[in-house]
């Protein structure tokens, strides 16, 4: 069997990243990815704008253009796209990674739903879009429950409730009653997350008070059924009818992935995997964290913006050890 040099773990941006660092230290490398090139971004909503500016989500020296300061979902398809394009990556998508075994060479054999790979090193860049944070009520498994959002348009004349206060939940309940929904939102909190962007918590705020947007506070979901929701609020449990629930609750790392590729999890609440946070090694020889991965379920606080470093990190030892290696 051949031995790559590097296996990388996700095709997201810092995948990507990841794989156009490996190219330029001469590494052979391959991707791997469960779904579609960038296959979270994909299944962001289909009208979404980023936060950040496309100059701070620039990777592998390749411009990021698009029509306004913040690029759109679709902007940022086509760059990762052109990426992939342009340096001629290696990555196979619909390969979604099962296992991982360190061998007597010290190697390491993955596995994945439609081969096996050998390699000396490995990066872990699996990001936390794909396993959101669930209820853990009855009836989350009705259809009618969503954990993602895609567009407005199915909930126009439907009662929604926005499970959530941060950015996701404030701006799907925005765009929701703007296009003429029956929206209300189940809040953990007093008030609206401090963190939510200062051009989105004004104007749900303002919702809110006028009574345009119905906000449950110190409330959480107990039970969901086809045509109402069950509540519980500071005054007891209450019911309410409803078409939809959008559980805009947040996202973790793929913890029973990680867990299966022999990588250790603290058992504490920010369920960081063990690594050295100055090289990104985990406690595995020759493997590696890049990305939000990195920050557990602490998920605020790394992003593309700042982790566009890990790549070229990483990169760097693996090409230094395989040299000697070789020699």
């Amino acid at each position: 069997m051949h031995t790559h040099d590097l296996v990388i773990i996700g095709g997201g941006p810092t995948g990507l990243n990841c794989a156009i660092a490996a190219a330029k230290q001469g590494l052979d490398y391959v991707v791997l990815e469960k779904g579609v090139l960038a296959n979270s971004i994909y299944n962001f909503p289909v009208n979404m704008t980023f936060f950040s500016t496309s100059k701070r989500l620039e990777i592998g020296e390749t411009p990021f253009i698009s029509h306004t300061e913040k690029p759109t979902r679709r902007e940022a398809l086509e760059y990762y796209r052109r990426l992939h394009q342009s340096w001629g990556l290696n990555v196979h998508t619909y390969e979604p990674v099962q296992s991982m075994h360190r061998n007597e060479e010290g190697l390491y054999r993955i596995k994945s739903a439609k081969a096996e790979y050998l390699a000396h090193s490995v990066v872990v860049a699996t990001g936390f879009y794909d396993t959101p944070n669930m209820l853990d009520v009855p009836g989350e498994e009705l259809p009618k429950v969503k954990h993602y959002y895609d567009d407005p348009h199915p909930y126009v004349g439907q009662k929604v409730l926005v499970v959530g206060a941060a950015n996701s939940a404030c701006q799907v309940a925005l765009e929701l009653w703007r296009k003429g929904a029956e929206v209300s939102m189940a809040i953990r909190g007093d008030k609206i997350y401090k963190g939510v962007k200062y051009w989105i918590k004004p104007d749900i705020e303002n919702r809110i008070k006028e009574g345009s947007i119905p906000a449950y506070f110190h409330t959480t979901v107990q039970r969901i059924s086809e045509g109402e929701v069950e509540l519980k609020g500071p005054d007891g449990a209450f019911t309410i009818e409803n078409d939809f629930v959008l559980a805009m609750t947040g996202y973790q790392p793929n913890y029973k992935l990680l867990r299966s590729l022999g990588l250790e999890i603290p058992a504490d609440e920010a369920k960081i995997p063990a690594h050295d946070p100055e090289t990104l090694e985990t406690s595995l020889p020759n493997v590696y964290l890049a990305g939000v991965v990195c920050a557990g379920m602490k998920t605020s606080t790394l992003f593309i913006e700042n982790t566009r470093d890990h790549g070229e990190l990483i990169a760097k030892q693996i090409a230094g050890r395989v040299k000697k290696v070789m020699v």
